[in-house]
């Protein structure tokens, strides 16, 4: 008896083993993975994109795109219809004075010496704030650099200053995970062209201050970490128009059940009721949850009452959050989007099936610029790698779309036989930007996410601000789904159907 244990142990410890060399094995040809003497293919043990700094992961899902209220404007031009949008990654805040500054600063110490525009072309239009008939001269000198502004909204930023502020960003968030995982050592002394940007890191034409690079499980050597490590992060970006009302609604709050994909009701704002006070019984009953002009002249309400605390921006993470835990997705500013404006924001019939995908107007297909052997051309003075627009001839060979520069595509002025030409007969080109949710200087018909405005992409203003998103790689519930419907094997007995 104690033989037959002594030989039934061994044989499950056996088992245990070739089991575990199993799971490191290739499914397809046995090849053990991670291992020199098999020629150093890596799979990762990973865990799953983490969440960058000041993000929210946004569970993606269908919603109603569009204006729910009646459009009082007579505009019609964000007209209800259901799409769905991928999971992503947003703001939770509006991107903060001393987060501008923090970028301003950077550009400073990197590139002021000797390219002293670089800096002049980042800084906020402080001169937002002169008008003609208001004395606002303190807001043009202190609102952007007094400390007691830190924490608020910046503004007076462009969407093209935006994108900028989202690339330095991305450069800066990813040269810290690397710092983190003990890669790099910190570098303040990087100067002009010579500065950690993550495309030039990951083409080999920036190494940096190295600590201790990877094990190259290929040659035995070592190895700068690459995309497919899974330490660094995808691009902070400006949010699509569709992924920001998405997240504005909030309308995980609203589900049925944890049972089913039931929405009980729709909202106007990013919060339940039709009321921009917090309705339920407590001490701060009766409070506005948003930043915003009650009426004509009634920014704030009166002298020891005041309705919400604030007669122009406030800070970022003041006022009600709504239920994925994002501030001020109704009032404080709006806020720039990715997508180029047109009036024909709901689709006709024939392109209902290729864009209720999240929908996005804005793309302009590039790629890498190349020399003859391949190799990515060398960096620019400002340390990036160059891109180009898509050549017809590399167009051809993609069967999924017809053109190169998709900001006017189907936008309805081939059906009319007049183009949107600027100045002459729209106000609509394709640098007009949209803008979403209303702000400190706007009534409450703003605050609903379905409304929509449109600014220039190289303006600025005093009441728009913005916050950046990041797209979300693998599951889209979290690191701890499997990133789809998973099911028990079940018996042929149970499958059976019965009649």
């Amino acid at each position: 008896m104690h033989k037959f244990l002594y030989l039934l142990s061994v044989f499950c410890l056996i088992g245990s083993l070739s089991s575990c060399k199993k799971s490191n094995r290739s499914s397809t040809t046995g090849w053990v993975y991670n291992s020199e003497e098999w020629g150093g293919f890596q799979k990762l043990d990973y865990d799953g994109q983490i969440t960058g700094p000041n993000l929210v992961l946004i569970e993606g899902g269908t919603f109603t795109m569009g204006n729910p209220q009646e459009d009082v404007m007579y505009r019609w031009d964000a007209v209800p219809r259901r799409v769905t949008v991928s999971s992503f990654y947003m703001d939770e805040t509006e991107v903060a004075n001393i987060d501008y500054r923090e970028f301003v600063y950077w550009n400073s110490r990197v590139f002021g010496e000797q390219y002293p525009e670089r800096v002049m072309e980042i800084l906020p239009d402080t001169m937002v704030w002169r008008e003609e008939l208001a004395y606002n001269e303190p807001y043009v000198e202190n609102y952007f650099r007094h400390p007691s502004y830190d924490e608020y909204p910046v503004v007076g930023v462009s969407w093209q200053q935006a994108n900028e502020y989202c690339k330095w960003r991305t450069d800066r968030v990813n040269e810290y995970l690397l710092i983190e995982k003990g890669i790099l050592n910190p570098n303040p002394e990087q100067k002009n062209a010579d500065n950690f940007n993550t495309d030039a890191y990951l083409a080999g034409q920036y190494e940096g201050s190295v600590k201790e690079n990877l094990k190259d499980l290929g040659t035995g050597g070592e190895r700068p970490v690459n995309y497919s490590d899974g330490i660094m992060l995808p691009s902070y970006r400006l949010p699509t128009e569709a992924e920001w009302e998405y997240a504005a609604y909030g309308l995980t709050g609203n589900l049925e059940s944890e049972n089913n994909d039931l929405i009980t009701d729709r909202r106007i704002y990013p919060w339940d009721g039709n009321t921009l006070r917090y309705k339920w019984r407590g001490k701060a009953q009766g409070q506005f949850l948003a930043n915003f002009k009650r009426k004509g002249g009634n920014y704030m309400g009166v002298a020891g009452n005041l309705n919400d605390k604030a007669a122009i921006p406030g800070p970022v993470r003041n006022y009600y959050p709504n239920d994925f835990g994002l501030y001020n997705m109704a009032g404080n500013v709006s806020e720039w989007v990715a997508d180029v404006y047109r009036p024909t924001h709901s689709l006709t019939l024939r392109d209902v099936d290729n864009q209720d995908l999240n929908p996005f107007r804005g793309n302009v297909f590039k790629t890498a610029e190349r020399n003859e052997d391949g190799s990515r051309v060398e960096k620019d003075e400002y340390g990036r790698l160059q891109e180009r627009p898509m050549t017809e001839e590399e167009l051809k060979k993609i069967e999924s779309i017809d053109v190169v520069d998709a900001r006017d595509y189907l936008d309805g002025d081939e059906d009319s036989g007049a183009d949107y030409v600027f100045g002459e007969n729209s106000l609509v080109s394709d640098s007009s930007r949209v803008i979403k949710g209303g702000s400190w200087a706007d009534r409450p018909y703003w605050l609903s996410p379905g409304t929509r405005r449109f600014m220039g992409q190289t303006k600025a203003s005093r009441s728009v601000g913005f916050r950046c998103a990041m797209t979300r790689n693998g599951p889209s519930a979290g690191n701890d789904s499997k990133g789809g419907n998973v099911f028990k094997k079940a018996s042929k007995k149970r499958n059976r159907r019965r009649y």
